[in-house]
């Protein structure tokens, strides 16, 4: 027998994990009520939550509850959604229940519940456009990010001329979880957060929403403290990995350029994904005077020391070596300078995971100089890239997997019509690299596309290039090699 979206949404609830039994089912029918107004509407073909959800979004509308808005929609949708999702407690309790039998079925549990709820937006996910370019370095992992949300107008201009709460401090504090949302920021109703302990300190675990690879996790410091690069975050990574042997985990730098954008709030980023760095193989042994550690210099585009041991202990000695030695370390030889006027400019983007038994951990230089020549930073996609590639390089990028902006799905198509000499409306910021293209190509309507994903791919590398410390050529690698001589 066809139903209305209410009444199908009310069944959903009550055979969910929510506390809601049959006999609620009156009373969950009023709290849907409550939300979108009285009436159940027309039946529906309709049986996912998101569908479900989206029609009492429109009822919602239609008797006059909130007005069609960007915003107004996502705060209403999270609010239904959160009617599906268990209470924290709840989450946790079923988390750590799961994790007694094993770690993958803890985290299965909570990626599932939090696409299920549509937290994780894994529609918007799905419009992303993603590939594999063959490089030197071997296939870095190219993304075109269409998932993020359109801005909502209106919510702009309301919030220019709404007093600031402060509450939530950011959008990674842990006050989010459950927050009912506002203009300008974003709601959070159905959002749940694991409890747990990192490195003796109280933490939390979460997905991220607009997630660039396979289970994207989130783990958040409970204090709203700045990021920081020093030995207690090794030791965090390792305990993480203790916890969670089948996912990575990283940190992106706590510098500004190098950095990522949000270094008002601790937290590091994981997740279930293999990354090209990861797969790239180790160019030479280093010594670092370690015995049970295995230590060299990996074959990537920027300058990485990969360590190994079955003792975490040891490898949380070397990184935390390598990051004291390299904050203080200058080689005007090659651009690198520690501090100029008294401001530091170096620290390190370290990434943990497991391979067999052996911890391992990637420490990656950074150097976020500027310079005259070099406004963007030094060691930053330069000029001649950023039509591609001018945001910063931070953690995901790192690891060879391209964060490019949504405008390259267009600005593309203008790039492949005027390379097979068709009517375009090419940005004048691509033509350099268009007829450098000309050059080496013969294109056709055939080709076009394949080829200028290649290239994009082969940007990406010299993206890379340009944020390595120290360059794949006899200079750099000789002067990589005076700096690890300095950790003996």
């Amino acid at each position: 027998m066809s139903e209305s979206a209410v009444e199908q949404f009310v069944d959903l609830i009550i055979k969910s994990d929510s506390p809601y039994k049959d006999v609620d089912r009156i009373y969950v029918t009023n709290l849907v009520f409550r939300l979108i107004g009285d009436g159940f509407g027309d039946t529906t073909k309709n049986s996912s939550p998101v569908d479900l959800a989206n029609e009492l979004v429109q009822l919602a509308i239609k008797h006059g509850k909130i007005q069609d808005s960007i915003t107004n929609r996502e705060i209403l949708e999270d609010q239904l959604m959160d009617l599906l999702t268990p209470i924290p407690s709840k989450v946790n309790e079923i988390f750590w229940n799961d994790y007694q039998q094993s770690p993958d079925k803890a985290t299965d549990y909570f990626y599932q519940l939090s696409q299920n709820n549509d937290y994780i937006k894994t529609r918007a996910i799905a419009k992303n456009i993603s590939y594999k370019a063959e490089t030197d370095y071997g296939d870095l992992e190219i993304t075109i990010n269409l998932s993020k949300p359109e801005k909502d107008p209106k919510a702009i201009a309301a919030a220019g001329k709404k007093k600031a709460t402060g509450y939530p401090v950011g959008p990674l504090a842990i006050e989010n979880e459950g927050y009912l949302g506002r203009l300008g920021y974003a709601a959070r109703s159905n959002h749940r957060v694991i409890r747990m302990m990192i490195g003796g300190q109280p933490w939390g675990f979460q997905y991220s929403p607009y997630a660039y690879f396979g289970e994207h996790a989130i783990f958040l410091n409970q204090k709203h403290v700045p990021m920081k690069i020093n030995q207690q975050t090794f030791i965090n990574l390792m305990d993480i990995i203790k916890q969670f042997p089948h996912y990575f985990v990283g940190s992106n730098a706590d510098l500004p350029i190098v950095g990522g954008s949000l270094l008002a709030q601790d937290h590091y980023q994981g997740g279930r994904h293999n990354f090209p760095m990861m797969k790239a193989g180790i160019d030479r042994p280093v010594d670092l005077g370690i015995d049970g550690l295995k230590a060299g210099i990996v074959k990537w585009p920027m300058a990485t020391i990969r360590l190994q041991s079955e003792d975490a202990n040891k490898v949380v000695v070397a990184a935390a070596k390598i990051a004291d030695t390299w904050k203080a370390y200058s080689d005007e030889t090659v651009n690198i300078r520690a501090y100029t006027d008294g401001v530091r400019h170096h620290t390190v983007t370290p990434i943990a995971y497991k391979k067999g038994d052996q911890f391992t951990l990637d420490v990656v230089l950074r150097d976020n100089q500027t310079s005259d020549q070099y406004p963007d930073g030094i060691f930053h996609p330069h000029k001649d890239v950023q039509h591609i590639k001018k945001e910063n390089i931070g953690l995901i990028e790192v690891m060879g997997r391209a964060i490019l902006p949504a405008r390259l799905k267009t600005e593309m198509k203008e790039v492949q019509n005027y390379l097979i000499g068709h009517d375009n409306q090419m940005a004048d910021y691509h033509k350099s690299w268009a007829d450098e293209l000309k050059t080496r190509y013969d294109f056709t309507p055939e080709n076009v596309e394949k080829i200028v994903d290649k290239e994009i791919g082969l940007v990406f590398a010299r993206v890379l290039e340009d944020a390595g410390v120290y360059k794949w050529n006899d200079e750099g690698q000789h002067a990589f090699d005076h700096f690890i001589q300095k950790l003996k």
